[in-house]
């Protein structure tokens, strides 16, 4: 595993582009298409490859993420890789501890129950020392990959990862989260900001690594109102587009796109299209043309076929696809799953599913 650096050089010459030139906005042959989760549990060498470890030991593991990460690719014609890892590695490098209890999901042996409990967090995050393991995971695989592909980078974004932090684990209602946001306005504030710093630094240092494109996972921002939205996450989805972009220039990185992936926000659309990203995602729930009215010209949309589509037959998902390209367009546009995919799905349907994007869109780009 190679010895982390600010910038390492040398990387193999990219020969598939499609995905970053659409999200620059840029002319595309085909709209280029990748899956949430596409490396995942309903990939039977995924399984066997995780059976053995530990979920946030294989977290913890270069050599690990950068197999699952290169899975897919083997199987699919993806148009971009993302890194094999979780939003919570975050929360773990504040110092807090979880595990993952099967069938249950993650579980935080002590969540954040008073204000008080602020105080246990570290304060100041050396994101290498902490994170090290991810930034190893992306150069390795950025090698891997030998230029076949892009590699995103991502991290969760500020409130999905305090409302982990206080729920302890999963939760429907998120209600234990929420009432800190009623009850204690300027101590969600203090621990939003603290995790928006700790998240920029988190992915100038995957860029740095290698990472050509960068996601903000805000998972969680359908339990938000339009107003909670606007005081307690929004903020700090603007303040990451713009430090990230800044400390990239500052360290003469590469610029590289990034994504906001706000699930269940569409009353939140416009901002979010306004919030320094190059690409805004979507969820399922929205009509492709009331997403471009409602983003306008200047961003790139991705998304957004409801995942379970992909239970239907082929020739069905094939039929969703046309339909999904004539709404958004192919150009400026990213094609994905509105979440990501289930463990029980087909991996041939997830194929069905990449064919029919590139085969739809280049049909619809000559005619």
């Amino acid at each position: 595993i190679c010895s982390f650096v600010r910038s390492p050089k040398g990387f193999p010459k990219l020969k598939n582009d499609t995905f970053l030139r659409a999200a620059r906005g840029e002319e595309t042959e085909h709209t280029p298409v990748w899956c949430m989760r596409q490396a995942g549990r309903y990939l039977p060498e995924f399984r066997e490859t995780r059976a053995a470890q530990d979920f946030f030991a294989t977290c913890r593991s270069p050599k690990l993420c950068c197999e699952l990460t290169l899975q897919p690719l083997r199987r699919f014609p993806l148009d971009a890789a993302i890194i094999f890892s979780d939003i919570l590695v975050v929360p773990q490098a504040l110092g807090m501890e979880i595990v993952m209890v099967p069938g249950k999901g993650p579980v935080f042996t002590e969540p954040l129950k008073e204000v008080e409990d602020l105080l246990k967090l570290r304060q100041k995050v050396d994101v290498t020392a902490e994170l090290g393991y991810v930034f190893q995971a992306i150069t390795l695989t950025r090698h891997s990959l030998e230029g076949r592909v892009p590699l995103i980078g991502f991290s969760g974004a500020p409130w999905t990862l305090m409302s982990y932090m206080i729920e302890g684990g999963g939760s429907t209602t998120m209600a234990k989260a929420k009432s800190w946001l009623y009850r204690h306005p300027e101590a969600s504030h203090r621990l939003l900001r603290l995790l928006a710093d700790v998240v920029t630094d988190y992915l100038v240092g995957q860029v740095a690594a290698g990472a050509q494109a960068l996601q903000l996972f805000e998972s969680h921002a359908g339990h938000l109102g339009p107003e909670q939205f606007q005081d307690f996450a929004l903020p700090y989805i603007q303040d990451i587009a713009q430090a990230v972009k800044s400390k990239l220039k500052e360290e003469a990185l590469p610029l590289v796109p990034m994504i906001i992936f706000a699930k269940d926000a569409h009353y939140a659309l416009r901002d979010l299209a306004h919030a320094g990203y190059e690409v805004v995602g979507l969820d399922w729930t929205i009509q492709p043309q009331e997403a471009r009215a409602q983003t306008g010209k200047d961003v790139t949309l991705q998304g957004n076929l409801d995942p379970c589509a992909l239970y239907a037959p082929k020739e069905k998902i094939g039929e969703l696809v046309k339909k999904m390209l004539e709404g958004f367009g192919t150009q400026r546009y990213i094609a994905n799953l509105g979440h990501g995919l289930y463990p029980d799905m087909s991996p041939e349907h997830v194929g069905a599913f990449v064919e029919a994007v590139h085969a739809h869109s280049r049909h619809i780009n000559k005619h």
